[in-house]
């Protein structure tokens, strides 16, 4: 199980996250406010076994078409380990999912960058 709670840093601001909820496989944590969010998921199959955790954040900001007015934006980035049940150590698993996040944060971000940018 994961300590609780979890912490995630955003644009240099902590936010700490207590236990909203366990099941089986499964665990959540929501910031206060309900803004931050982190969802753990752990899905056996019967020949592969898929680990999924997601990260979202919520914010209330200006309505483009309506100026006067605020709305309610959300947006969600998330990581799946899919895995056959044999064949991969936990820690070579490690290798690959190190690999994967250093391609992502490798020269401040700039491949993540042009995923967002759209870029293929």
């Amino acid at each position: 199980m994961l300590a609780e709670p979890q912490s995630v840093t955003i644009a240099t601001v902590a936010n700490t996250l207590p236990r909203v909820s366990t099941g089986v496989n499964s665990g959540s944590f929501r910031k206060e406010d309900g803004n931050v969010l982190l969802d753990v998921n752990h899905q056996y199959g019967g020949r592969r076994t898929r680990r999924w955790a997601k990260l979202t954040h919520k914010k209330i900001a200006a309505d483009p078409l309506i100026s006067a007015q605020s709305i309610l934006y959300s947006m969600g980035v998330s990581i799946t380990i899919d895995v056959p049940i044999t064949g991969y150590t936990v820690a070579e698993q490690k290798t690959i999912v190190d690999a994967f996040t250093k391609w992502c944060t490798d020269t401040s971000g700039a491949n993540i960058t042009k995923l967002l940018g759209g870029e293929s």
